[in-house]
């Protein structure tokens, strides 16, 4: 019979370099990714210049109505900041952010993810951040445009 006991328990474990959970009461756990990267006014110029993108794009403007292009800058711009460790007022107004329920109404194909990414690209592009924070922010929006997607009709 072997030993199910591994050979480091009891060791402790490293802290990770990099995390963006936070605690029960909000505060970052190892380290705020949203703080290092200059906090809310970091996330809203990635949104601003983001929408600056949609503004001008024939598949994805019209999922935005005119009279809540604010709100909807307003609403990616605060659960990006949760997201990454900042301020929790995304889910304190609106709740669990439910992502594919909330893009469900949309026709979400291949062709609007790519478009979404181009011009999410282009606004992390105009942050400068540092190799590792663009990468990571990146990897996670990525994963984030390829999960929304909800048909593959044209």
């Amino acid at each position: 019979m072997t030993d199910p006991t591994p050979r480091d328990a009891g060791q402790p474990v490293p802290p990770s370099p990099v995390t963006i959970r936070t605690s029960e009461q909000g505060e970052a756990v190892q380290g705020n990714f949203w703080r290092e990267v200059g906090g809310r006014q970091t996330f809203e110029k990635l949104v601003r210049r983001f929408y600056e993108g949609v503004a001008t794009d024939e598949v994805l403007r019209p999922m935005y109505p005119e009279e809540d292009l604010e709100g909807a800058i307003q609403r990616l711009t605060g659960f990006l900041e949760q997201y990454w460790g900042g301020p929790a007022t995304y889910s304190e107004q609106r709740g669990h952010p439910r992502l594919r329920m909330r893009h469900q109404p949309f026709k979400v194909n291949p062709d609007a993810r790519d478009r979404w990414l181009r011009h999410m690209r282009t606004a992390v592009d105009s942050l400068d951040l540092s190799p590792l924070n663009d990468a990571m922010l990146w990897a996670y929006l990525e994963r984030a445009a390829m999960a929304m997607v909800n048909t593959f009709d044209e």
